[in-house]
């Protein structure tokens, strides 16, 4: 099987609804986009997908590098072609998601040819998996205890807070939540990279107290040395390595320096399916779990196999509370069924005009 055409498809992606806010300094839910979806096609046949909502961006890197750097390979050469972006990367500087847009359309490939969901392709776990409920941010402590209440009749077992950015808040905010739903509820924390080193110690300090089950992102990724420091002065167990550029080879900085209780992996942010594998198994080599970040069919695949992951991230983006339909009533999160990745399962009515359009050809 040879690769014969890479093609970019540009589709209008309406804004966000309802919309939502993240913390404070941070934009809120994506406005109307200018998406893409990636279409690889080979001699077989078979086409892989992904999506993305930075189209232009994927175009611009598609046009000048990636296609020529594409077109004459075998797609099920992921491995190789994994590296040669890597090697295009020394001089173009990618954005950190187009390695994991062309990884997940190669494997979306290699599903389809073989007949199986990429899950299988990876190694299957299993095949559910309970989700967590991951807040946006809300108004007041009042609004998400309200929150957290309809998420728990939902049938979620856990809940992830994203908050204000304000250590001192959050912190109230963090131990109200414990008191109101008990010991017994697992409770995380998202920073968003929102503090610096002082802020961030006194949060995880209360968090520590309320005992929750991780404290995740408080600063930004730059500094390995200063989530070295947190971790010392901190008891509450540190999930790092979400953003931080370089996929498994910048998570293993982070596990040596001694800072990771767990580490952070997902298609986007790690290089897709092959990144996010291998940060995965590296995690697992030091006995640490490794966190599917985000939900979306591509990382329900990481789910059901890696074997070192506890839930699957459900986004909880309004009040009243909507469970998403990749959750069900009892709140697990369950493998993919389609060969290959899998977009098509939310196709009600066949593919949008214009991938179908080339999708055709």
């Amino acid at each position: 099987m040879i690769i014969t055409g890479v093609d970019v498809v540009r589709v209008p992606v309406p804004a966000y609804e309802p919309p939502f806010v993240w913390r404070a300094g941070l934009p809120g839910s994506e406005p109307a986009a200018d998406g893409a979806w990636l279409v690889i096609r080979t001699d077989a046949g078979v086409s892989g997908l992904a999506f993305t909502l930075r189209g232009a961006m994927l175009q611009d890197v598609i046009d000048r590098r990636i296609r020529a750097e594409l077109v004459g390979r075998d797609p099920i050469a992921r491995e190789f072609l994994w590296e040669r972006i890597w090697e295009l990367d020394r001089i173009d500087r990618f954005p950190v998601f187009v390695q994991g847009v062309i990884d997940v359309a190669l494997w979306d490939i290699g599903g389809k040819a073989a007949q199986m969901p990429v899950y299988q392709l990876l190694g299957s776990y299993r095949e559910s998996i309970p989700a967590y409920a991951s807040t946006v941010t809300f108004s007041c402590i009042e609004e998400y205890l309200d929150v957290a209440d309809q998420c728990l009749e939902l049938g979620y077992t856990a809940i992830k807070l994203h908050a204000w950015g304000d250590a001192r808040r959050d912190a109230r905010l963090s131990e109200a939540l414990r008191e109101h739903v008990g010991p017994d509820v697992p409770l995380m924390y998202d920073g968003s990279a929102g503090f610096d080193l002082l802020d961030a110690t006194y949060l995880g300090k209360a968090l520590s107290a309320a005992d929750y089950l991780w404290y995740e992102e408080p600063m930004r990724e730059f500094s390995v040395t200063a989530y070295s420091w947190l971790a010392e002065r901190v008891e509450v167990p540190l999930i790092v390595a979400e953003v931080a550029e370089g996929s498994h080879m910048k998570t293993a900085d982070f596990i040596v320096a001694g800072c990771a209780a767990a580490v952070r992996t997902s298609t986007g942010l790690r290089g897709g399916f092959t990144g996010a594998m291998r940060t995965a198994h590296l995690a697992d080599a030091f006995l640490l779990r490794a966190e599917v970040h985000g939900p979306g069919v591509a990382n329900r695949h990481l789910c059901m196999s890696i074997s070192n992951t506890t839930y699957y991230e459900s986004l909880i983006d309004s009040n009243p509370v909507r469970r998403p339909a990749d959750v069900d009533a009892a709140g697990n999160a369950h493998a993919p069924t389609l060969p290959g990745v899998g977009y098509e399962e939310s196709w009600v009515d066949g593919p949008p005009a214009l991938l179908a359009a080339v999708l055709a050809e």
